[in-house]
């Protein structure tokens, strides 16, 4: 019975293995079915590895080629060990100070050694080399950085305002966040008025802030208690050196609560590329194109 008993524990662990993709990455498949022991190395029988993010190590045995753990994966301190795996080019395995800290159980990942950004040759900024290097092994982009830090561009409106409906008395916030560097202003106006807001209108207030991402800004257009003279169409609008953009969103203001309805919602982004002495005064042309979308009741 001892025999057969052997075999069964090896299946059952095998099974409990692929359960869990952390223990299935680690290799513990590899290591049940080759044992300790490595072997005489032949290089020529190893498989190359393809489509590794973050480059290749060699195998436990120092042998064959294998894919390394890439940035925020799980990894092994001593890299005499293979349980989690290697971290790859330009990373290392830490420790979070911050979960040693409050206590709690920490796990070692692949962090980037170079926090700085970088330009890549499509003029996206990316956080740090070893995430260019991703998008690289992944295919998509092609050659090498432009240069270190992000890369200088016109603002971009990531997330723009959203059409809003509601009913006379509520409050309603419009958001809208700009992507660029030099990091850009943030501004709002209402379509047909000249003056930036909120004015010296005490029911209308604006924040920004920076962030979520790196180089970017997010700004809220706050309306309290709204009424029926607040109806029309906000426009965030946002500008640096390298040129401007803007984008729209409509505030339906219903009078009578009572009448179920739906309509979509949508909005209408527009960017340009201008000097730096220019600056957000649109002309009437260029205004009349804020609702150049399906606004029309």
């Amino acid at each position: 019975m001892k025999p057969l008993l052997v075999p069964a524990v090896l299946v059952a662990l095998m099974q409990l293995v692929q359960g869990f993709p952390v223990w299935h990455h680690t290799g513990w498949l590899r290591l049940l079915r080759e044992g300790d022991s490595c072997g005489k190395c032949e290089p020529e029988l190893c498989a190359v590895p393809t489509d590794c993010r973050a480059g290749t190590v060699f195998d436990p045995c120092g042998c064959c080629p294998e894919c390394a753990n890439s940035e925020g994966q799980i990894c092994d301190l001593d890299a005499r060990s293979n349980f989690y795996g290697l971290c790859g080019d330009n990373l290392e395995c830490r420790l979070d100070a911050e979960d040693i800290k409050f206590g709690e159980i920490p796990e070692p990942q692949c962090v980037c050694t170079s926090q700085g950004s970088v330009c890549g040759p499509e003029g996206r900024t990316y956080e740090n080399i070893c995430q260019f290097h991703e998008a690289s092994a992944e295919g998509k982009t092609n050659g090498s950085i432009k240069h270190k830090g992000p890369c200088e561009s016109a603002p971009f409106i990531s997330l723009p305002p959203r059409d809003i409906q509601n009913f006379t008395g509520n409050d309603i916030i419009f958001g809208c966040e700009v992507s660029a560097y030099p990091m850009p202003h943030l501004e709002w106006k209402k379509k047909g008025h000249k003056m930036f807001l909120p004015g010296d209108d005490a029911h209308i207030s604006i924040q920004a802030r920076g962030g979520p991402r790196k180089y970017s800004i997010t700004g809220w257009l706050q309306i309290h208690a709204i009424k029926k003279s607040d109806e029309g169409v906000y426009i965030c609008q946002t500008k640096n050196k390298h040129g401007f953009a803007y984008s729209s969103a409509r505030l339906e203001v219903i009078d009578d609560s009572h009448p179920a309805f739906q309509k979509s919602t949508g909005s209408q982004t527009t960017s340009r590329s201008t000097g730096y002495e220019d600056y957000f005064d649109p002309s009437e042309d260029e205004e009349s194109e804020y609702e150049s979308g399906d606004y029309e009741k």
